[in-house]
This record gives C-alpha cells, sequence and structure tokens, in this order.
C-alpha cells in the first residue's frame, strides 16, 4: 500500500475529512487532496505530523510493503458498514453517465416548466387555441416526464454512491478533483446565469402588462417569454447541480458525505419527500380545476421557503 492510500485509509479510519486533517497540520485543504491522489508527496516534518496525529510509525506510512494495523481503539465494529470499492473504470464511467444525466434531466425540467406557454399564447384564438394548448401542454409534459426517468435510469447502476461510504482505487481522487476542478469557473457562471434569468423573467411580464394592459395579447406573450427564462434558468441551474454531483459523491464531499448517506434513510428526509410530493400533487390539481397556470407556478417558491423552515425544524429535533 502506497503512502496516499495509507493517508486517505487512515483519515477516513480516523472520521476526519481532508477539511480537519488540513487544519490540523496547518495546510491547505488541497494540499491533502494532492497527497490522496498521489500528485504530490508531502515533505519529512509533514510525514512526522502524520504519525502524530494517526498514531502510527513514519515506517508504516513510508515503507509501501507494511500494511495498515486492520483495528483502531475506541471505534466499535458496528459503528460504519463495509465500504464499497471504486476502481478507476467504474469512477470514469459514472462521471460519463453523469454528463448524459446532467443533460436529459434538467431538458425534462425545462419541457415541464414550458408546458404552460401554449396556454399563453393560444388562449386568445377561438375555438381551437384552448385545444390546441392543452394538446400540446400534454406533449411537454409527455416529453418532460420521459426525459427525466431515461437520465434517471442511466444514473440507476450508481445509486449506491448516494447511500454507502466508498473507498475509490489509487488515483481516483486526483482525477476527479482535477476535472471539478476545471469545471469550477463554468458551474459558477452556469449557476450565476441561472439565478439572473428566474429573477429578470418578471421584467418582461411587468412591461409588457403596464404598456398593453393586462388582457391584451402583448400581456400573454410576456407571460410565455417569463416562462422560457424560467425553464432556461432552471435548465443550467439543474445542468451544473447534477454534474458537480457527481464530482462530490466520489469524493465523497457537500451532501454525500458519510454522515449525510447515514441520514438518507432517516425519518427528516421521508417528510421532506411525503411534502414535494403534496406540492407537485396541489400544484396540478389546482392548476388543472382553476386553468390558471399563469398564477399557480407561486406555489413553488413558497413551497420553498416552507421547505427551509421544515428543514431547519427537523434538523433542530435530530430526525
Amino acid at each position: 500500500m502506497i503512502l496516499a492510500d495509507k493517508i486517505i485509509e487512515l483519515r477516513k479510519q480516523a472520521g476526519m475529512s481532508q477539511e480537519e486533517l488540513a487544519e490540523k497540520m496547518n495546510v491547505s485543504r488541497q494540499s491533502v487532496s494532492k497527497w490522496e491522489g498521489a500528485q504530490s508527496t508531502p515533505d519529512l516534518n509533514r510525514v512526522l505530523q502524520l504519525s502524530e496525529i494517526f498514531g502510527v510509525s513514519t515506517d508504516t506510512l513510508l515503507k509501501d510493503e507494511l500494511d495498515l494495523a486492520p483495528v483502531l481503539p475506541d471505534v466499535p465494529d458496528t459503528t460504519e458498514p463495509p465500504l464499497r470499492h471504486v476502481s478507476m473504470e467504474e469512477a470514469n464511467a459514472f462521471l460519463s453517465v453523469n454528463s448524459k444525466a446532467a443533460l436529459l434531466i434538467p431538458l425534462g425540467i425545462a419541457c415541464s416548466i414550458c408546458c404552460v406557454i401554449p396556454g399563453c399564447l393560444l388562449e386568445h384564438i377561438k375555438p381551437l387555441g384552448e385545444l390546441l394548448s392543452f394538446v400540446m401542454m400534454f406533449i411537454l409534459i409527455a416529453a418532460g416526464v420521459s426525459l427525466i426517468l431515461v437520465g434517471a435510469h442511466f444514473q440507476k447502476p450508481y445509486e449506491y454512491l448516494e447511500k454507502e461510504g466508498i473507498d475509490t482505487a489509487y488515483g481516483v481522487s486526483g482525477m476527479v478533483r482535477e476535472r471539478q476542478n476545471a469545471c469550477k469557473v463554468q458551474h459558477l457562471a452556469e449557476l450565476i446565469c441561472g439565478i439572473v434569468l428566474c429573477i429578470l423573467s418578471f421584467i418582461p411580464v411587468a412591461v409588457l402588462s403596464t404598456v398593453f394592459g393586462d388582457e391584451s395579447y402583448a400581456a400573454a406573450c410576456g407571460g410565455a417569454i417569463l416562462f422560457s427564462m424560467i425553464a432556461a434558468g432552471a435548465f443550467l441551474i439543474v445542468r451544473t447541480a447534477i454534474r458537480n454531483a457527481g464530482f462530490e459523491k466520489l469524493l465523497e464531499e457537500g451532501g454525500y458525505t458519510r454522515a449525510e448517506k447515514a441520514s438518507q434513510n432517516s425519518v427528516g428526509h421521508t417528510i421532506i419527500r411525503v411534502y414535494w410530493l403534496v406540492v407537485v400533487a396541489g400544484y396540478l390539481a389546482y392548476s388543472f380545476i382553476t386553468n390558471d397556470w399563469g398564477r399557480s407556478w407561486i406555489v413553488f417558491p413558497v413551497a420553498g421557503v416552507l421547505c427551509g423552515a421544515l428543514c431547519a425544524i427537523l434538523k433542530h429535533t435530530g430526525r
């Protein structure tokens, strides 16, 4: 076992993150990441620090032929399940599949959001406008749901990355970190553009309604522009989020640390899932009954705020 693998294993056995180890050693997290990715080697002083922190000899760290002791004191055997090994080939295959999902799923979400646009543009056309808008709405919904399901199907073989602790092969962490760093600027740019589009989407509606009146066809076109901009913003936000989540899954960072994985089956997560199912069902029921698609979307930002409050309550109660 080489030094890079020993650092990873000892850090995980000690229950430390890269940030925590870096803080103890007074170095940057990037330095620890490079050591674990075999991109650089700690100097002798750092090796001495590592031996003191992990309670092992320098020979254990430096000699490849010496393996680590399998058991550490004060750690019950049942506290952590066996780690699932992830090879370099499997990591590359997952990142390739995740890239496809990062296109299909946000495209499906964008199609679903755009389903109200035909209603905005055709409701003034009598007598077939309403019928055509309903047909086109269901086509867009069907296309959106299909794309989301296909994207989720691609990701299904790798669901264990969200639920199980993993032990990556030599070089995987370094490769993933390098690709994540290469996408950082793009990730930030897409996130900002998506948020800005969603925020500015109300401007066309406000301007056209003020100039031409709320009941004019121009105002209806403003509604279509609003949903187009929201769809584009959602596409960018979801795409970059899925792509970045793929890196975090392999690095066990962000929302995919082992502590987060352990809580995936908690009561709180179940409550949140049910909450959003009820929100979506209520949105669709109200929209279909009233045909007020132009206003019913407000349920989602309100539900998002309430979801934040619900998460805070569940966290406070230990769920």
